[in-house]
């Protein structure tokens, strides 16, 4: 789909083995350089995490060649537009984890996925306020604490955590509010909430734990900003997007380089 705006924007990730991903990272950064791209690819054992911009022919270009390794096949990027690329740079890097937790039990590409609830599916549930079999439903925002205040869904848990690798901790420190009840973890893209969703899941809390399929951003767009107050951070220049998928016009404050570095940890 061709839009006005002349950059876009697309984020994806994919937890799945990648033992070759040093020698992946050099043909990944070639082909972003020679098609002119800026943002970042995190590539680790465990998988792929990506943030990239440019003209929708290059962007696309540097997909399909991607998806012509059978492990990323089924890669499906969500996309919003810009009028300028919101990265300064182009960063390919390889690293121990594409988001880290510091849980090595926790591997995504070796573990049964647990299961992802669709964002209309949520939005039901809190409309009605229980799920399908009239359990309470409790929504566990996994991001950090600063990217919480730009927005996040009404009545959403909030553990104030600084970086990601704290949330097994918290978890641990919070288990009575969660026991017995319906629990959707939740984040940005949903790259979080996929590990926070598994270690959840191990934690024997009497109820079903999802994770939001797709994160916030799958939730602004399928589902529009019903039950959500405010507007999610993004990891680029825009620093958030409304419900609208459009950068926010009330930034609610300026998001340092330290922040960004961080929200991704």
């Amino acid at each position: 789909m061709q839009n006005a705006l002349p950059v876009l924007n697309i984020s994806s990730y994919k937890f799945v083995g990648l033992p070759d991903c040093h020698a992946l990272r050099d043909l990944l950064f070639e082909r972003a350089v020679a098609l002119e791209l800026k943002g970042t690819v995190l590539l680790a054992e465990e998988g792929i995490n990506l943030f990239l911009a440019g003209s929708a022919a290059s962007v696309r270009a540097w997909v399909d060649a991607l998806k012509q390794d059978a492990r990323f096949a089924d890669l499906s990027p969500k996309e919003s537009w810009s009028e300028a690329p919101p990265f300064r740079k182009l960063l390919v890097k390889v690293k121990a984890e594409i988001i880290r937790m510091n849980h090595p039990a926790i591997r995504p590409d070796a573990l049964p996925r647990a299961p992802a609830l669709a964002p209309t599916t949520l939005a039901r549930w809190l409309a009605q306020g229980h799920d399908d079999d009239g359990r309470p439903v409790v929504t566990l925002d996994t991001r950090n604490a600063f990217e919480v205040d730009y927005g996040t869904f009404e009545g959403a848990i909030d553990w104030r955590i600084s970086k990601f690798s704290e949330f097994p901790q918290a978890v641990q420190d919070h288990r009575a509010e969660l026991m017995g009840k319906t629990i959707v973890s939740f984040c940005t893209g949903g790259i979080r909430c996929e590990k926070a969703a598994i270690y959840l899941e191990q934690q024997g809390l009497d109820g079903p734990v999802y994770q939001l399929e797709g994160g916030i951003l799958k939730y602004f767009e399928e589902a529009g900003g019903a039950h959500y107050k405010g507007d999610c951070f993004v990891f680029d220049q825009r620093e958030a997007l409304d419900a609208g998928l459009h950068p926010s016009t009330e930034i609610c404050r300026p998001a340092s380089e330290a922040h960004r570095a961080q929200a991704a940890e």
